[in-house]
């Protein structure tokens, strides 16, 4: 299968999975109106999501470093549409959180697995990792709008509608599967991966991702609450705030892949990282519908590192690439999700604004990590073929065939 079109459908598939790292946050609005929650017992509705998602992700990982395991896509896809799709069925809180719970771990056992598929199936290409995170991101920012479509209508007993996409994605990974299965024994990715770990920069790189998750989950988390409180709008206030956070971030995951063909993925981050310290703090204290632009600055800042921090977490332990995936994609991710309550708990005895000042520091942080850590070199087997190997006679672009 062509590597264009073995990428738009992992992407797409992405998209079918990650809406539902974005419905949850979007899911919250809706059971504070309808079931009385606070903010504190709101937020723990993503931590339920995260937590498994934190524990399991790495395990996963490293599963798939032992053998691959591609048939987690379709099985994972399912399982987490599933999980949202029935947490509104119940009024019970401990039955909500369980059914999130589900979800993250459908989320958790997709990524590492997808990670590798994806990066077999791009043959190291920076913008080929984009464009599949891109499919995330626009999941992300489709969620809220889907969400909103359908529980606003019906109210959260036509949650079992949100299982759609889920079914889609399921279907969509089928044919690439197949694709790699049939050129597993011969194509250039079916050579494992060697090289040295540095652990020390994986170290540092999945501090900073930490500090990007803790950032990005506590805005997505409150941001709709917070919009309408600084614009003095209602419910739909809200909503757009969510859909800029996540549409500015497929937007940066776009220009990050692209800004790396030109320098190395680390000077890239690093500066997206100083530039998001601004934005952060323009959130918080800027009044009115100003806020919106650096909503979209922010999650602009926050994703042109995204699919990058990926691959060098990858390139930085190449022998563990699901490993390093699981870590990237889940345990760091996923730490945000564990400090939402915090925030929600000083929100109750606060505000919000008080609330979400200490986010300006994350950006910073992982702006400072990033000045230590070295350009990794890419594995030999996921660089593109030249054109006299390859037999096409087409010249690739240098960034993606040698650079590293």
């Amino acid at each position: 299968m062509p590597r264009n079109r073995s990428i738009v459908l992992l992407s797409v598939g992405h998209a079918c999975v990650d809406v539902y790292q974005g419905a949850v946050a979007s899911l919250v609005p809706f059971f504070v109106a309808e079931r009385a929650y606070s903010y504190a017992a709101a937020s723990g509705i993503v931590l339920a999501a995260s937590l498994l998602s934190s524990v399991a992700q790495p395990v996963f990982g490293a599963l798939t470093d032992r053998r691959a395991m591609p048939w987690l896509l379709p099985v994972s896809t399912v399982l987490g549409g599933l999980g949202v799709a029935l947490s509104g069925l119940s009024g019970s809180y401990p039955l909500t959180l369980l059914f999130v719970a589900v979800s993250g771990i459908g989320v958790a056992a997709y990524h590492p697995e997808s990670a590798r598929v994806a990066r077999l199936a791009s043959q190291g290409s920076h913008s080929s990792m984009g464009w599949f995170s891109f499919g995330g991101n626009v999941g992300f920012a489709v969620a809220p709008l889907m969400v909103t479509a359908v529980v606003a209508t019906g109210g959260l007993r036509f949650s079992p509608l949100l299982v759609v996409p889920a079914v889609v994605g399921s279907v969509l990974c089928l044919p690439v599967l197949r694709a790699l299965e049939q050129s597993a024994s011969t194509g250039p990715g079916a050579a494992a991966a060697t090289g040295t770990d540095d652990r020390a920069s994986f170290v540092k790189l999945s501090l900073a991702v930490v500090c990007r998750s803790i950032a990005f989950v506590g805005l997505s988390t409150f941001i709709s609450f917070y919009a309408r409180q600084r614009t003095g709008g209602g419910t739909a206030a809200g909503t757009a705030a969510l859909f800029v956070l996540y549409l500015g971030g497929a937007a940066g995951t776009v220009l990050g892949s692209r800004l790396a063909n030109r320098w190395d993925r680390v000077t890239v981050v690093r500066m997206s990282y100083l530039i998001t310290v601004g934005a952060v703090a323009g959130i918080v204290f800027v009044p009115g519908p100003a806020i919106y632009l650096f909503i979209a600055l922010t999650s602009v800042g926050l994703y042109v590192p995204f699919s990058l921090q990926v691959t060098l977490a990858q390139d930085y332990l190449p022998s563990r690439v699901g490993t390093a995936s699981g870590i990237t994609l889940g345990l760091t991710v996923s730490i945000g999700g564990l400090v939402s309550p915090v925030i929600g708990s000083i929100a109750d005895a606060t505000s919000l604004q008080t609330a979400l000042t200490p986010l300006i520091l994350m950006p910073a942080l992982g702006w400072l990590l990033y000045r230590t850590m070295p350009e990794p070199a890419m594995p030999k087997h996921l660089i593109a073929p030249s054109p006299a190997e390859d037999g096409t006679g087409v010249e690739h672009p240098p960034a993606e065939r040698t650079r590293s």
